[in-house]
């Protein structure tokens, strides 16, 4: 049986290569959200030759979604000649930005050895096509087969997954009595289970002055400073208290076993000029200065603790600093999600592994969150997990790339998933 299923694949490796450079090649950069419906089309047009019913699906009124750049999500579902289980693989169709430090044509797929290059190709149009062939592998393997198989194209996941996957989960397409088992190909190894990830939470926070003229700093009150005591406060007592608490979550690499924060942006004073202004800056003393910050909490952690002793250092400062004032605002919150290991399709992916690769897979989370976050929380939906091809550390960087041969191990893995979950023991 994986005898047949394996000679399929591998006769569809000029296919698999063909459609993970076609998907790169299409820009679905995220902000702001571009060519969705594109590659949501494209999808259809591939999926419905090999018999999937598709659905277009706009999440009108999800966050970022506009007529500019509306939210399109593309759903596929093929059902089997018989009653039983669903698999549904996920992934998300957006890519980040392209950044600086590129050698390569970000969307062009070049191919370089066992490598496709391009943005997305390893986060994650590589698992996006591995899916696809191996569920139409199985199909054309195993036409009566029990159950049914779906592959969803989803927006928005670099940016909180609320256009795509939360959307959907909204809207009953992740209710566990139409879909029993997930499985998101993000890269995070072909010989590893990636059972969940850290919480996260967004804020904003911003100190208060009073402006003045800048060769008169003590007619006012710089809210730089003020910032200033911020982030030294932060020095001296969060981030070395965050250091001391660890997961026993198996989250890689193994920095991210502790709690992590990033200062992702600041911001105090005038306004950033526009590029073809050359003068000099006004003399003012700053009366604003904001900080944007991402911190990821473990699973052994309350939020209200998370979010309580950044207050309390706040506080702090007000009453030992004349005249500060701050304001914190929450930007976005995820909740830690963790898959037990004994959950069925845990333990389909583990055998699948062990049958491909002769070893014991490895289980491991992910130190940032992806949309398991909203099928777990939104869609009520427990047996979920995370594996695809692709290095995870590659996600994001210039010249980010996929290995072909990752790609038709992982493309293995998933039809043996498939003949284990929907054909009759």
């Amino acid at each position: 049986m994986h005898q047949d299923l394996d000679s399929r694949i591998a006769d569809k490796r000029a296919d698999l290569i063909a459609l993970t450079q076609e998907l790169i090649r299409i820009p679905t950069l995220n902000p702001p959200g571009e060519n969705y419906r594109a590659i949501c089309d494209y999808l259809q047009t591939r999926l419905a030759r090999h018999g999937f019913d598709c659905q277009l699906l706009r999440a009108t009124g999800a966050p970022g979604d506009s007529d500019r750049y509306p939210r399109w999500n593309i759903l596929a579902r093929r059902e089997g000649p018989r009653p039983g289980d669903c698999v549904h693989f996920n992934s998300h169709t957006d890519v980040v930005e392209v950044g600086h430090g590129w050698t390569r044509d970000p969307f062009g797929g070049e191919i370089d050895g066992d490598r496709i290059y391009g943005r997305g190709s390893c986060d994650m149009k590589g698992g996006l096509a591995a899916s696809i062939i191996a569920a139409e592998a199985f199909l054309e393997t195993h036409p009566d087969f029990a159950g049914a198989i779906e592959i969803s194209g989803t927006a928005d996941e670099e940016s909180g997954g609320y256009g795509g996957v939360a959307w959907m989960a909204e809207q009953g397409y992740f209710n566990p009595d139409r879909v029993q088992h997930v499985i998101i190909p993000e890269p995070l190894g072909h010989d590893r289970i990636c059972l969940g990830h850290r919480g996260g939470w967004w804020a904003e926070i911003e100190t208060r002055g009073e402006i003045a003229h800048g060769s008169m700093p003590f007619l006012g009150d710089c809210a730089v400073r003020h910032m200033g005591a911020v982030l030294d406060a932060f020095e001296r007592e969060l981030f070395p208290a965050m250091a001391q608490r660890f997961t026993e979550m198996p989250v890689i690499p193994d920095g991210a076993r502790q709690s992590t924060m990033n200062i992702n942006s600041i911001h105090g004073g005038m306004a950033e000029q526009d590029v073809d202004y050359t003068g000099l800056p006004a003399c003012c003393v700053p009366d604003s200065c904001r900080i944007v910050i991402d911190r990821r909490y473990l699973i052994e952690e309350r939020f209200d603790d998370v979010k309580g002793e950044v207050v309390a250092l706040l506080e702090g400062l007000k009453a030992e600093r004349p005249r500060f004032e701050y304001e914190i605002r929450d930007i976005n919150r995820i909740t830690p999600s963790m898959t037990e290991r004994d959950a069925p399709v845990v333990t389909t992916v583990a055998e699948a592994i062990r049958d491909v690769f002769g070893r014991e897979a490895a289980y491991v989370a992910s130190p940032g969150s992806y949309d398991q976050k909203h099928i777990d929380r939104i869609g009520r939906l427990k047996n979920c997990i995370a594996y695809g091809p692709g290095v995870l550390e590659l996600a994001h960087k210039p010249d980010e790339w996929v290995g072909i041969e990752d790609m038709s191990s992982s493309t293995r893995v998933m039809g043996r998933v498939l003949q284990r979950l929907l054909l009759p023991q």
